[in-house]
């Protein structure tokens, strides 16, 4: 597929210029956060993801095999919906199969990589886990919704997409990427996760671990987000240094 730096998009009277948001930006398409690359309208300040700029008419994804998803607008129907990969409402663009009782996906989450690769880290995406979410120490987001996580080849380190996406949520709206501040501020783990480390509480196991936990959180991080900033990549690499 060709890489295109100008469009036109029928959502928007304008030419959108693809570019590097210098920061967080919501997008007009899917209401989703980013970070990364996206086509842009300085005048009006209108925003669309690559991804929701340049959609599928029609998509697969293996979680969902016996679905063939169609991108719209919005969501046909006059029923709420929410993404099956976070459980975030559907508030714009959107992938949703042909079902009766349809599935929905973001179009940031209908793109997630299978497996992300990075320093002495590789996670899988799933839509089952077998340990519990490092950030709400759950296995399930919520009652009867498992949502989809990144989980590690040694099963020590998971999250959940939608736990990840409410903690850079939640410190966008603090403030945390407005360039006063230096980390995003993140919950260490519990006890009882912490005792996930081969029942080892030694200062230095529990201090890898924990690394190695943020370098899990970075990776997912850009797969959801986008290509970070060199604003975001300052931050993140900030947290990994506490």
């Amino acid at each position: 597929m060709p890489k295109y730096t100008k469009l036109k998009h029928l959502s928007h009277p304008h030419v959108l210029v693809l570019e590097s948001a210098q920061e967080p930006y919501q997008c007009d398409g899917c209401k989703e956060l980013g970070f990364g690359p996206c086509f842009n309208c300085d005048e009006c300040n209108f925003n669309l993801h690559e991804e929701c700029a340049m959609p599928q008419s029609s998509a697969f994804h293996p979680f969902f095999r016996k679905c063939d998803f169609r991108f719209y607008e919005n969501a046909p129907g006059f029923r709420q919906r929410y993404c099956d990969a976070c459980g975030k409402d559907v508030l714009g663009f959107v992938y949703q199969c042909l079902h009766e009782k349809a599935h929905d996906l973001h179009p940031c989450c209908m793109k997630l990589q299978r497996t992300l690769i990075g320093d002495g880290v590789t996670l899988h995406l799933r839509d089952k886990v077998s340990t519990k979410c490092l950030k709400c120490g759950s296995k399930e987001v919520s009652r009867g919704f498992r949502g989809w996580s990144y989980e590690s080849d040694c099963g020590q380190y998971c999250f959940h997409v939608t736990c990840v996406k409410d903690l850079v949520l939640e410190n966008w709206r603090r403030g945390y990427f407005d360039g006063n501040n230096t980390a995003l501020q993140i919950t260490v783990p519990n006890q009882d996760i912490v005792q996930q480390i081969g029942g080892s509480s030694s200062r230095m196991n529990v201090s890898k671990y924990w690394k190695m936990a943020k370098v899990a959180l970075k990776l997912i991080i850009s797969a959801i987000f986008g290509d970070p900033t060199t604003l975001i990549a300052t931050l993140i690499q900030a947290l990994l240094s506490n």
